[in-house]
């Protein structure tokens, strides 16, 4: 089925003024580290790349009286009446240009969501996030304006990739062209756009406010990745872009053994405190390996990628496993995961906190499809889900309805 587009009148969706035509139709992608992890808790350097598992996101107006969201991967579908939003009191919202989630802000859209009792711990951060962008954004119109949002994602929540940033990215960027605060940098005909630099900031900090809702106090690397794609370098709360990188190959690994972040972070913490000598020279060498691989991933952003650059990168993958697992961060089913990639000629390590969780695996451009498939086989026979996929990819996105691949349209639509 293809979207018609539904012509509105701004006036019946809130808005004063001409016409608003068809959905707004956004993605955004998730992300891994590629290295670092750990070392960046105590100041080093660490590079997050953009993963080709995104989210999206249809906002379509509507003239019903009705704000909607719908959530079809964890089965939130929940929709309030614009009449009892127009008569709240914005004015706690009010904070200049951008609104941080306060504690007091929070209490109040808790009222607003009107939460029933069984609301599950999934509900509540996505529902909240959501207000609070839509009522920040949006107070400035002359009337709230009347919608349905879906979010559909290739993301598998709580695996560390960035899935409740992509989400704030997706919510930031359409509201913030409904609204006429970036303008819509889709023209007719084309199947795909970014915005300009100057919008993707404006993206970018709403998200990372709405990440607040959800995380309390993050570093702002998942939202920053999901803005602006490609590779990020992160340090001591210093974001700063890579020159784009080709699009590097990857399996994408879930263990689907769960894992404490907090508790990795505070164990690695203990043994740096017990270890100093040992610990503190890992960290600096996990750094190091970090840098070797910007300056990789730079070369191959100017020139050709040769095969000895996969080669580097494939050793720089290894020796990070090592030293993570010095940091008594591994786990059973990531060595797991590197021996039987190893037996393949592929090369692996642990992403995110460690403990279980994620693992990437580069794939090297002259792999037969048949030997990529073999191994995504026996992962998969280990009990873990596995994507073949790439990282590097674009930004927050905008798309015509045409350009989205049918099972992506028909989870926006419901069907």
């Amino acid at each position: 089925m293809i979207w018609e587009p539904s012509i509105l009148w701004l006036s019946l969706s809130g808005f004063p003024g001409a016409m608003l035509s068809q959905a707004l139709l956004v993605s955004a992608p998730g992300k891994v580290i590629l290295h670092g992890e750990h070392a960046v808790v105590h100041g080093k350097v660490a590079l997050a790349v953009a993963l080709n598992l995104r989210t999206f996101l249809r906002l379509q107006p509507k003239s019903n009286g009705k704000v909607g969201l719908n959530l079809p991967n964890i089965g939130i579908k929940r929709a309030w009446d614009m009449a009892r939003l127009q008569l709240l009191d914005t004015s706690f919202l009010e904070q200049g240009n951008i609104t941080a989630p306060t504690p007091e802000i929070l209490e109040k859209l808790k009222e607003v969501a009107d939460f029933p009792a069984d609301c599950t711990n999934h509900e509540r951060p996505a529902v909240l996030t959501f207000l609070f962008l839509y009522l920040s954004i949006c107070r400035k119109q002359r009337a709230l304006p009347s919608l349905d949002v879906t979010v559909w994602s290739e993301l598998p929540t709580g695996a560390g990739l960035g899935s409740s940033a992509t989400y704030s990215v997706c919510l930031a960027a359409a509201l913030l062209t409904l609204c006429e605060e970036i303008p819509n940098p889709l023209k007719d005909g084309e199947a795909t756009n970014r915005w300009t630099a100057e919008d993707l900031e404006l993206i970018n900090k709403w998200a990372f406010q709405g990440e607040r809702v959800i995380h309390g106090n993050p570093s702002g690397v998942d939202n920053a990745v999901s803005t602006w794609g490609g590779a990020l370098r992160y340090q001591q709360g210093k974001i700063s872009s890579l020159k784009r990188p080709p699009a590097l190959k990857i399996l994408l690994t879930n263990t689907k053994v769960p894992r404490s972040t907090k508790a990795l972070v505070l164990s690695v913490r203990d043994r740096l405190l017990k270890f100093p000598e040992i610990v503190a020279p890992l960290l600096t060498s996990i750094e190091a390996i970090s840098l070797e691989c910007e300056r990789v991933l730079g070369e191959m952003a100017v020139a050709a990628p040769a095969s000895e650059h996969y080669l580097v990168l494939e050793e720089l993958i290894d020796m990070n496993q090592h030293h993570l697992n010095a940091l008594g961060v591994g786990h059973t089913s990531l060595d797991q995961l590197c021996q039987v990639t190893m037996a393949h000629g592929l090369h692996s390590k642990l992403t995110g906190a460690g403990g279980g969780g994620c693992g990437i695996t580069l794939l090297r451009p002259d792999l037969e499809e048949p030997e990529v498939e073999a191994a995504k086989q026996a992962l998969t026979g280990c009990g873990f889900d596995c994507w073949e996929t790439s990282i590097g990819a674009p930004g927050i996105s905008i798309h015509s309805a045409a350009s989205l691949d049918t099972p992506v349209r028909r989870a926006l639509e419901g069907l």
